[in-house]
């Protein structure tokens, strides 16, 4: 499948508008329909990034590079955006994953 029948997929797929999508990424309505249409078949990096985040898949998936599963491009996703956090936001996130871990490790042994 292509990026452009992809692309549209999950825009019609969401309710959304050709316009809330370039509003989201900050480009034209213009450029999501070339997109969309397969005429404008070579974007950005930065707006594949964009479009991934807002579709909340990843740039694999969303170029069919990929067939993976949901669970894994969330998890490739919150990858990319933790990239973007300060150091000390990023440690409390560790925390926060430890913390979890240990706890379902605790329900674990009791079952």
């Amino acid at each position: 499948m292509s990026l452009a029948t992809r692309l549209q997929e999950l825009r019609v797929k969401s309710g959304q508008s050709l316009q809330d999508v370039a509003e989201a990424v900050g480009v034209s309505r213009t450029h999501i329909w070339e997109l969309e249409k397969g005429r404008s078949q070579n974007p950005s990096l930065e707006i594949l990034r964009k479009l991934a985040d807002h579709f909340r898949v990843t740039i694999r998936f969303l170029v069919g590079e990929s067939h993976e599963a949901a669970d894994d491009e969330q998890l490739m996703r919150m990858f990319r955006q933790a990239g973007e956090l300060e150091e000390v936001d990023r440690a409390v996130l560790d925390d926060m994953i430890q913390s979890m871990l240990k706890r379902r490790r605790g329900r674990d042994v009791k079952t």
